[in-house]
């Protein structure tokens, strides 16, 4: 890999996070460890990542509350590592701000495409057309990658942003279910509406005056979703 290729592993196995190390040094990336939560913010804050993989199962705090605290500063993307496999813990952590989430066992193949699925959505296209679009009281500029509403700034997860994106190059145009999913997450996902309802919630917290009664981020039923200005 060249560049983008700083990942932080947050596990408090030791035998997994040193394989995890072994496997991900091989395959390019600058890896840095932690084995709790306390540990894996001081490295956030020193080595700035460029993604972090991050195991839900921490012995002195929860992942969740990990993911919430880099949220407050970070949009890095951070892939969910975990055992449990409940939908609820899924969308927790995807509600709290995670990007991703693989479930254990995995196979180290895809775990590493997802890794670089993450960081590719982190930065973005370089070439953008027709950059700024205005919908109501906000300013979306697809060149910056930024979002304002009312001239202040919203910060917005790399994957938040890679769904409006999506949305806002097709608006007024509906987007299908399995579009939206292949464009943000990749062919994989194609059936994860689940994806899409956490995250079109989290935008509409973001970015409508009214959540439950939105203006711009509209979902149709069963379709999939639309954008308008």
């Amino acid at each position: 890999m060249t560049g983008g290729n700083r990942i932080l592993v947050v596990d408090d196995e030791p035998g997994l996070a040193h394989a995890l190390a072994i496997t991900l040094r091989a395959s390019g990336w600058d890896v840095t460890t932690a084995g709790d939560g306390a540990g894996a913010l001081a490295a956030a804050t020193a080595r700035l990542p460029d993604v972090v993989l991050l195991d839900l199962g921490l012995p002195d705090m929860s992942g969740v509350d990990v993911i919430t605290a880099l949220r407050a500063w970070t949009r890095v993307p951070i892939v969910v590592l975990s055992a449990r496999q409940h939908g609820e813990d899924k969308v927790e952590a995807l509600d709290a701000g995670a990007d991703d989430y693989v479930t254990k066992p995995f196979a180290m193949n895809e775990l590493l495409a997802r890794l670089r699925a993450a960081v590719r959505r982190s930065a973005g296209p370089t070439d953008h057309g027709d950059a700024v679009v205005v919908a109501g009281d906000l300013t979306v500029d697809l060149a910056r990658r930024q979002v304002l509403r009312g001239g202040t700034e919203v910060r917005l997860t790399p994957t938040e942003w890679a769904m409006l994106e999506v949305l806002v190059r097709n608006r007024g145009r509906l987007v299908p279910r399995r579009q939206l999913l292949q464009e943000v997450w990749g062919p994989a996902y194609s059936d994860e509406t689940n994806y899409l309802r956490v995250y079109s919630a989290q935008l509409r917290r973001k970015l409508e005056d009214d959540p439950a009664a939105p203006r711009h981020i509209l979902t149709q039923p069963g379709m999939g979703y639309r954008f308008e200005v």
